[in-house]
């Protein structure tokens, strides 16, 4: 999935406001103690054997696996190959923690020792190499972190706590299949749901969370443009998919341009274009996939009839028949993240007590990424909803790159890259943080 953010907004003043340091120093030194013990291994071997969206059965097993010897009572195949583990712990909130797991169709050129070599057939039978190119193996490791060091606490908070290892986020799915089977009905609806992402482009050490949009809404949109073959020297004997849908691709540049205010982000991206074989054979058929992002639902609905209304009336002013016409398919999608604000000043307030008064920075939405939980918390549920970013590149490897170094790859780069332990570390005491403070036992600050 994603990229994301910084700048400075009022946020900052509350964040500031709080006392520095706060946090017990002894969880911090547990929380690192059990990186450099434990943790370490699993996260290259999560790192090293990646699996792809809906097909993550290694590194289910081996979550449940982990969260059964932290204590936690275990579910697996919700939704697939998602997983969940309770832990009581009295009466209190019901606390949802997610964390995604699948990795992408990416082949690791990072150089790193510990690079990802895997290769896995795929649901259309082809095979990909595949590589955590956008941190899911940060998640998931520090889903256990979070799991081992609350089970050892629980002197300090009450409730239940619902870890969710979901599969196949990028492919903005696997939220709405654990849903669909049942996944409040079968464990408890959440009083809360917390997430976050690592980000490339923030600082290790860091956190950042907005009080309303996260994320953007993303849907999957494919073109099936057909056409009538002939020799590429006889054009006029067929209709060419490519001319069409190379019209197409054009024309749908005029949505953010000249049908949306120019006030309402928009994105309209043709990632794939696949047509014919050969020079001199014009085809019978022209594929087009398409990424669509929006800021609010309304938009989201116009750009992809927009689509749909372009695309089919191009097909016609080609000459393309009724019964040929160019098909639309909404594939995936998933709408618009949105933090719940009351909790987000809450809890982005506790992120800066506990882990620095400079530990803190403001979002500010700076690409158009998209996020599946908002499956776990939109509207309509009235489950409160934080999702927060966690700085995954360290002081230095930025400043280098700001010095004219190797630049800073982003995500789903065959390039990408963290610093494992300091994100690991920060995910986990800011999770922990938030858990504290929502389900604490100790007189709150």
């Amino acid at each position: 999935m994603r990229l994301f953010h910084l700048a400075a907004s009022a946020i900052a003043l509350v964040a500031a406001a709080q006392p520095a340091l706060a946090e017990d120093p002894a969880t911090k030194a547990a929380i690192e103690a059990e990186y450099d013990n434990y943790l370490a291994p699993l996260f290259l071997d999560f790192h090293q054997n990646p699996e792809l969206s809906y097909l993550e059965n290694r590194t289910a097993a081996k979550m449940a696996t982990e969260l059964r010897a932290a204590g936690l009572t275990v579910t697996e195949g919700v939704g697939g190959t998602g997983v969940v583990g309770i832990l009581k712990n009295g009466d209190g909130p019901l606390i949802l923690l997610r964390a995604d797991m699948d990795g992408l169709p990416v082949e690791e050129k990072t150089g790193l020792a510990y690079a990802s070599k895997a290769v896995q057939t795929g649901q259309d039978g082809k095979e990909y190499p595949v590589m955590h190119a956008c941190g899911h193996d940060v998640h998931i490791t520090a889903m256990v972190a979070t799991a081992r060091r609350l089970a050892a606490m629980k002197g300090q908070w009450k409730g239940t706590l619902m870890f969710i290892v979901q599969p196949a986020e990028e492919r903005v799915g696997g939220a709405k299949a654990m849903m669909a089977d049942g996944l409040y009905e079968r464990f408890g609806k959440p009083d809360y749901a917390l997430a976050f992402h690592v980000a490339a482009d923030l600082e290790t050490g860091k956190v950042s969370a907005s009080e309303g949009i996260q994320y953007s809404s993303s849907d999957s949109i494919d073109i099936i443009v057909p056409g009538v073959g002939t020799h590429g020297a006889a054009p006029h004997l067929g209709k060419d998919p490519v001319y069409i849908a190379s019209q197409i691709v054009t024309a749908l540049q005029s949505i953010d341009s000249r049908e949306i205010s120019p006030l309402k982000p928009v994105v309209v991206t043709v990632g794939s274009f696949h047509a014919g074989s050969k020079h001199n054979i014009i085809s019978d058929e022209a594929k087009l996939q398409v990424t669509v992002r929006a800021n609010d639902e309304e938009t989201r609905a116009q750009v992809i009839a927009a689509i749909e209304r372009i695309a089919v009336n191009i097909g016609k002013a080609n000459g393309l028949p009724d019964n040929r016409p160019v098909v639309v398919k909404v594939l995936e999608g998933t709408p618009v993240t949105n933090n719940d604000p009351a909790l987000a000043r809450r809890l982005n307030a506790v992120m800066a007590r506990e882990l620095g008064g400079d530990a803190f920075v403001p979002f500010v939405q700076q690409n158009m990424g998209a996020e599946d939980f908002t499956y776990f918390v939109t509207e309509g549920l009235g489950v409160p909803g934080y999702y927060f970013a966690v700085g995954g590149t360290t002081p230095e490897r930025m400043a280098a790159a700001k010095a004219g170094g190797p630049p800073i790859a982003g995500h789903h780069s065959p390039l990408f890259q963290i610093a494992p332990r300091e994100s690991v570390i920060t995910g986990t005491r800011a999770m922990v943080a938030a858990v504290l403070d929502l389900a604490g036992t100790k007189k709150k600050r």
